[in-house]
């Protein structure tokens, strides 16, 4: 038998809590709340968790402290509850390390569909590598760097991990595999597979901003992932596969 997936719900609202609780406990799932921070931690510490629903919009510590102390100690999906076309809002949960958003009020069926396929996106390396007829590992080079594609992790040319988002892996996968071919904004969202990008071509930027952070020897003068004005982004190292 299949584990229950483990949801914490993270809202100051107990009718919403209440809401996607019933309907995501009859959808199969395990269920936690937390009204605050605190009480999330709590629920953290004590469970393993498989993704958090948050909100972005709480009194005291908000959604955004929240999701940073998520992404600190691990890599967690979250998918953030905003405000209804705040555009803002929903960059400024991508900028913290929110996996997806959805916009308030949501209907039910969205959020179940959110879910789903950000732990689809998230579970399948696991199953390749479970799998006894798994392929070796498949990874990609450039400048000292390795991006592991069956156990999506990316590593410095020390040796040391970085820990990246399910959005950031994407992303940067399709850079590494595009390397030195220019991609527009349309493009890039195409070849984003999975991720259920909103008619908005600035979530693209934000994550390409996040992901020079992290790549990038100087994020405001970068030398892997260059703007080209105009027509989008290019990808300019070497890439080797092994």
């Amino acid at each position: 038998m299949t584990a229950q997936q483990h949801i914490l719900v993270v809202d100051d609202e107990a009718r919403i809590r209440t809401m996607l609780r019933r309907y995501l406990e009859g959808e199969g799932f395990k269920i936690s709340e937390a009204a605050d921070g605190t009480a999330m931690r709590r629920v953290l510490d004590g469970d393993a968790v498989d993704l958090v629903l948050l909100d972005l919009m709480m009194p005291g510590e908000d959604g955004l402290s929240l999701a940073r102390y998520i992404r600190q100690r691990g890599q967690t999906p979250i998918i953030m509850l905003t405000g209804k076309g705040e555009l803002i809002d929903r960059v400024a949960g991508l900028e913290a390390g929110a996996d997806d958003y959805v916009g308030k009020p949501f209907h039910l069926r969205e959020i179940l569909a959110r879910i789903r396929t950000v732990l689809r996106r998230i579970q399948a390396p696991a199953a390749a590598v479970a799998a006894p007829t798994a392929a070796p590992a498949d990874i990609l080079r450039f400048q000292g760097w390795q991006l592991d594609m069956l156990r999506r992790e990316l590593r410095r040319p020390d040796g040391t991990m970085v820990p990246l988002t399910s959005g950031e892996f994407e992303l940067l996968r399709v850079f590494a595999t595009h390397a030195n071919h220019v991609l527009n904004r349309d493009q890039l969202m195409e070849l984003v597979k999975g991720r259920e990008w909103e008619a908005y071509d600035r979530a693209i930027d934000t994550q390409i901003v996040r992901l020079r952070k992290k790549i990038e020897a100087d994020p405001a003068n970068p030398g892997l992932i260059k703007t080209v004005r105009g027509a989008g982004y290019v990808f300019t190292a070497a890439v080797t596969r092994s």
